[in-house]
């Protein structure tokens, strides 16, 4: 029933169905959201390309590699032409904002930190005042 009429949990079925029918799959990547590309060209002349996420639809979760075939940055896709990685980059995440995965600093109200006092001369103002 979700898939019917929210379009947040992945994709509905009258655009899962659309997709299909024009569409190839490029690809699948780590966390399980599928790419396509048209089989005709566009107005622009270039074939559109599409992700669908699997789960909750967040931007955040397409790795750099399929980011750039999306935006035309890259001709191939990453199944075809993987990107070549440094040994000093890190995996791609999420982004964690709003989950327990968040990032917590010291200092911060979720670690139980309390904020340190202000060092300088400064005082509030005050309307009264």
């Amino acid at each position: 029933m979700l898939k019917l009429f929210t379009w947040w949990n992945s994709i509905t079925l009258g655009g899962l169905f659309d997709i299909m029918r024009r569409s190839t799959k490029v690809g699948v990547d780590d966390y399980g959201n599928s790419y396509f590309e048209d089989k005709k060209t566009s107005v622009e002349g270039r074939h559109r390309r599409y992700v669908i996420y699997k789960g909750l639809a967040e931007p955040s979760k397409v790795p750099a590699e399929w980011h750039g075939w999306l935006h035309y940055t890259v001709d191939t896709p990453p199944t075809e032409a993987p990107l070549l990685r440094r040994d000093w980059e890190t995996d791609h995440r999420p982004n964690m904002t709003g989950t327990n995965f968040a990032s917590r600093p010291q200092g911060s109200l979720k670690t139980g930190g309390a904020r340190s006092g202000a060092d300088s001369d400064y005082e509030a103002w005050s309307p009264d005042a």
